[in-house]
């Protein structure tokens, strides 16, 4: 019987895992969105002349400028916490510095890829730091990867799972 429960619960970690990689994938499937542009090797622009960040391009439409800000915090799942009231990036408090700061966000955790940083066309890749006052902007060695958090995720799950199955087991064994 224990042995039973030994490969129930590898399965399931397995079945966790390939659950978690999956929903990554989708993720980035449906954030892809068909750009013409000439893109250096795999998609990564840092290395032509250092460090990049992604901001909100000047002069596009608020409607724009708003939709893929609210994209970026939803569903892109950027870290705009900063760019809330009283958070360090809040001010100033105008749509161009909160959508610069998301954008960047999501630009950072997706691997600093040149279609990260497209939001419609609302968005510019730039050399310059943007970060200003205690609004700092992060880069790619300062932002953790979406895939690792999700995993750590799924090992979160993984132990909770194993416990309720153990104490089913219990239970099993108390019936029996």
């Amino acid at each position: 019987m224990a042995k039973k429960i030994w490969v129930l619960l590898k399965f399931v970690q397995c079945f966790l895992i390939f659950a978690v990689e999956a929903v990554v994938v989708q993720e980035k499937a449906e954030a892809a969105v068909p750009v013409t542009t000439l893109s250096p090797p795999e998609g990564n622009t840092t290395f032509l002349g250092g460090t990049t960040w992604c901001v909100a391009r000047a002069g596009v439409s608020a409607i724009n400028l708003q939709i893929a800000l609210d994209w970026a915090c939803g569903l892109g799942k950027a870290d705009c916490g900063p760019i809330q009231a009283g958070g360090p990036c809040f001010n100033p408090n105008s749509l161009l510095s909160h959508a610069s700061y998301a954008f960047n966000s999501y630009y950072q955790q997706n691997g600093n890829s040149d279609i990260a940083c497209y939001f419609g066309g609302t968005a510019t890749l730039t050399q310059n730091n943007p970060s200003y006052d205690k609004c700092l902007f992060g880069t790619s060695g300062s932002v953790q990867s979406k895939a690792n958090s999700m995993r750590c995720e799924a090992e979160s799950y993984w132990w909770k799972i194993e416990v309720i199955l153990v104490y089913v087991f219990i239970l099993n064994k108390k019936w029996s």
